[in-house]
């Protein structure tokens, strides 16, 4: 059902902020960069290996995002898992009794189809489901 780690979310206040520690730093090379506004995020990629680290920034103080940085500060935010057809493992899933943040994916960085499920249901994690677009 997963295939591999797509990408690791990072909660930043803000992107151009926080790419030099991964870019000069780390050396780790930007590949994309957008806003992703029905997410309420501004997101960066960064290639890692076969995945990527995922740096978001909120795009206002009522996001999802904005919330979590208050009451948690920067850090680990995710961690993506990438399918190959999201529809049908978010079917396995309900049915496996998994909360679903989201019952239908919607559309994420670089048009993927993506769906988070519900910490609760994944040890204390926050997991996004990605299907990238081909």
């Amino acid at each position: 059902m997963l295939s591999l780690i797509d990408h690791v979310g990072i909660a930043v206040e803000e992107i151009d902020a926080a790419l030099p520690y991964y870019t000069n730093t780390l050396k780790l090379e930007l590949v994309h960069r957008e806003t992703v506004a029905e997410q309420g995020v501004e997101a960066a990629l960064l290639d890692v290996g076969d995945g990527h680290i995922e740096l978001i920034a909120p795009l206002g103080p009522e996001t999802g995002v904005a919330k979590f940085l208050a009451k948690r500060g920067p850090g680990l935010h995710h961690v993506a898992y990438r399918v190959e057809n999201i529809e049908a493992t978010l079917g396995t899933l309900a049915a496996d009794g998994v909360r679903l943040i989201d019952e239908s994916p919607r559309i994420g960085i670089r048009n993927s189809k993506v769906a988070f499920l519900h910490p609760a249901s994944s040890g204390g994690v926050l997991t996004e489901i990605v299907q990238p677009v081909h």
